[in-house]
């Protein structure tokens, strides 16, 4: 019974992770592709904001958010948050996002999901939540990295190692553990992505 209950979160959490929101929906009620329109054919919330406006941009950053968050509260209720297991719970909506199952396997770089699966575990540690935004907010406005991708790539990357640590002393490994392989994931995309934008801006 309990094998089956970390089976059910971690699909479910995937399967929520695949939803692109961000592209769905400004093409169901705007008739607007965010792939095609943009240089990155990221379908994230951030095109959302270019290229459809704030009142859509919101709606599909939240729901990013949301689809990350949900899966990861619940599962802190009723699973063991000690658990190693627990640690493939906070990542599968962000894999979700990232592979992008219902959009052809062309995920997004998961920084808003990321956001939602952190504040999913403030109930039992506001540590990752805090360092997250406390490294965008450093590296946005004391040491400014003006591409979006570096700046994504050096916070995830120090809020990886740091979260980790304090995760272990603090609070929970298994979250920590958590912190590491999603913050894996969001710097893998980004370098993805900016390679893809490399080549196509040589083509």
């Amino acid at each position: 019974m309990e094998y089956f209950a970390w089976a059910f979160f971690i699909i479910a959490g995937f399967l929520c992770g695949s939803v692109m929101f961000s592209k769905f929906l400004p093409k169901l009620i705007l008739q607007k592709d965010i792939v095609k329109l943009s240089t990155d054919s990221n379908p994230g919330a951030s095109n959302v904001f270019k290229f459809c406006g704030k009142k859509m941009g919101i709606l599909c950053l939240l729901l990013d958010m949301l689809k990350g968050f949900l899966p990861v509260a619940f599962a802190s209720i009723v699973l063991n948050v000690e658990n190693f297991m627990f640690s493939f719970v906070m990542i599968a909506p962000i894999l979700g996002h990232a592979v992008g199952m219902f959009n052809h396997f062309h995920g997004g770089k998961s920084i808003a999901t990321s956001f939602g699966v952190v504040l999913g575990v403030l109930s039992v540690t506001a540590i990752c939540v805090l360092l997250l935004v406390a490294f965008y907010l450093f590296f946005s406005c004391v040491i400014k990295i003006r591409s979006h991708s570096t700046r994504s790539i050096v916070t995830f990357s120090n809020f990886g190692v740091l979260s980790c640590i304090l995760c272990c002393v603090y609070s929970s490994a298994a979250i920590g553990l958590g912190c590491v392989l999603l913050s894996s994931i969001v710097v893998f995309k980004h370098i993805r992505f900016r390679g893809i934008e490399k080549l196509e801006q040589k083509a």
